[in-house]
């Protein structure tokens, strides 16, 4: 048995992270992952491998504190559906990815039901939160937290993890937060294509390293956007096709819900899904409109 032990569940990059964090902290860590080769680099790490999430729930002494980080949805579930047999009452789960907040509180009541608590927390910072510390904003009981205290302060940086309310609580902040991160990207976008398009030779890493001191708009999405210019000015290596995960989708469905119209971030995130299309049929209608009733140039395809 591991004495003084966390349990890690999902070594993907953030995960990964978290786990090494915590053997640097001096915690024992027990991990389990479906991919070998993590596993295998966190054992190299120092942690202790499990063979599946009961497992590692078996290699922890009581009150067991598990910390979950695999993509949201049936992931999750299927994760917490597997640790259940192996939990006792008093024991501690924490899901740290990107949930939809009313899964959490859904998942919250399924374990209270047992005696097993339930944490849901937003994690924030990206690989180099991972790697540096975290920013965590964590859901659930008091009782739990305190539990769980210990992992939070090893992966955050100081000052950079709450409770900030009940079950649910985190990962509808983090949804939020995810949310407002949208329609800043958009914004550094649209005003970065601008300088691109104007009448002078901008240097865009100069520039926005130049806004990095005392500017309203400097932080740390302005520092990557001076890295990513310096690595390639025009960004000739990549398309402008925009992924990303639903926290956008909930957050416009659930301001709406409230009568919040959130108008820049649902523009940032139409944003979004229009980078993933090549063309659009509503395009096409326009332009053929616009010729329609004023003969305006259309641009045609290359099988016109």
């Amino acid at each position: 048995m591991a004495d003084r032990a966390f349990g890690v569940i999902g070594l993907g990059r953030m995960g990964g992270g978290v786990a090494r964090r915590l053997l640097e902290a001096g915690f024992d860590v027990v991990v389990h992952d479906r991919d070998e080769a993590a596993v295998a680099a966190a054992v190299a790490a120092g942690a202790t491998a499990a063979a599946d999430p009961a497992d590692v729930a078996a290699r922890l002494r009581p009150p067991r504190v598990v910390w979950i980080m695999v993509p949201a949805g049936e992931p999750v579930d299927q994760v917490v559906d597997a640790l259940g047999p192996a939990l006792e009452a008093g024991d501690v789960v924490i899901d740290g990815g990107n949930s939809f907040y009313r899964d959490s509180l859904r998942r919250h009541d399924l374990l209270r039901a047992r005696g097993i608590h339930f944490l849901d927390c937003g994690s924030s910072g990206g690989i180099e939160g991972a790697e540096r510390g975290l920013c965590l904003m964590i859901g659930g009981d008091p009782e739990p937290f305190a539990l769980a205290e210990p992992l939070f302060r090893a992966i955050a940086r100081p000052g950079g993890y709450a409770r900030v309310g009940p079950a649910g609580a985190g990962h509808y902040a983090k949804m939020v937060h995810n949310a407002i991160e949208y329609a800043f990207l958009e914004a550094l976008g649209e005003g970065f294509e601008l300088l691109r398009s104007a009448p002078y030779e901008y240097d865009l890493a100069s520039l926005a390293d130049l806004w990095q001191n005392g500017s309203v708009i400097r932080g740390w999405l302005l520092e990557l956007a001076a890295a990513a210019f310096r690595r390639d000015p025009d960004l000739a290596g990549i398309t402008g096709v925009v992924g990303g995960g639903d926290t956008g989708n909930w957050a416009i469905q659930e301001a709406w819900s409230r009568g919040v119209p959130l108008p820049g971030i649902a523009l940032a995130y139409a944003m979004r899904l229009r980078s993933r299309q090549a063309d659009t049929f509503a395009g096409k209608v326009v332009s053929a409109l616009r010729w329609e009733f004023g003969r305006h140039a259309t641009v045609p395809t290359s099988r016109g």
